[in-house]
């Protein structure tokens, strides 16, 4: 393996190697290389993680029905199923039409308006996905931080200055957590503000989304796994709050718990 990798610096060759990374079919040295790169690179990252949201959107589209209309307009075009030359297929010539429709619906979606819908419809998971990518992307990074503090008087104006917003940043190290600092995430396009907390070996993210009607919809408390890590998202009434880390769950939860507290209690 090549320690230093060059990548295209075409726009075009970058925007296939985004996608070929989404889709999980980089070898191991170009995927290190372009992981590298998003690291150093936030326009880069903000694409990557839109086209995983996208990806994820697209996928938990509903499934189409498919009419004798629609299956008459595409016979039309000259590519009608063989089910005549194998009797026994019918079945299988049912499925291929379904699929014929789902790839035309796909298609239409990435050409179209429809895009930001569905980007809208799929957001609290759109949103799980691009806040796993941020996370997964910090622990390549040789620093997970931008402003390296324990001190939440450094933390929160560092962040205030540089994007006008900032949650509770407290120190809970001798609850197990120690705050390592913070840095700026780019999330489905908007600059958010990322604490970062240490626990023994593990790396926790937590990311602060102002409330918008994106982020409220999900019922506080939801728990749900985003990328292979665990993820804890909760709500205050100023921020959406999403929690992520390789930790196992109970610690995450006991991270959650003492976060809120410290952080009510000013």
């Amino acid at each position: 393996m090549r320690k230093n990798m060059e990548l295209p610096s075409d726009p075009a060759d970058l925007q296939l190697l985004l996608h070929a990374l989404v889709d999980g079919e980089l070898d191991a040295a170009t995927t290190l290389a372009l992981e590298r790169r998003l690291v150093d690179d936030p326009a880069l990252a903000a694409e990557h993680a839109r086209i995983a949201a996208l990806q994820t959107a697209v996928r938990n589209l509903p499934r189409p029905g498919v009419s004798d209309a629609f299956q008459a307009r595409i016979a039309a075009l000259g590519v009608a199923p063989q089910a005549a030359a194998r009797p026994a297929s019918a079945h299988s010539a049912w499925l291929g039409w379904r699929a014929m429709a789902a790839s035309i619906l796909v298609t239409a979606v990435l050409t179209s308006g429809l895009t930001q819908w569905a980007m809208t419809r799929n957001a609290p998971d759109s949103f799980a996905a691009a806040v796993a990518s941020s996370h997964r992307r910090s622990l390549l990074a040789a620093s997970p931080v931008d402003v390296a503090s324990s001190d939440r008087h450094t933390v929160k104006p560092w962040l205030d200055a540089r994007i006008g917003l900032s949650p509770a940043a407290p120190d809970l190290a001798k609850d197990g957590f120690s705050l390592l600092g913070g840095r700026v995430e780019v999330i489905t396009d908007k600059p958010v503000p990322a604490l970062v907390y240490k626990h023994r070996e593990h790396l926790i993210t937590l990311v602060a989304a102002p409330q918008d009607g994106r982020t409220a919809s999900i019922p506080a408390g939801a728990e749900r796994a985003a990328g292979g890590f665990s993820l804890i998202r909760w709500a205050d009434g100023a921020f959406t709050y999403w929690a992520i880390s390789d930790t196992d769950r109970a610690t995450l939860e006991d991270f959650v718990n003492r976060f809120r507290e410290a952080a009510a209690a000013g």
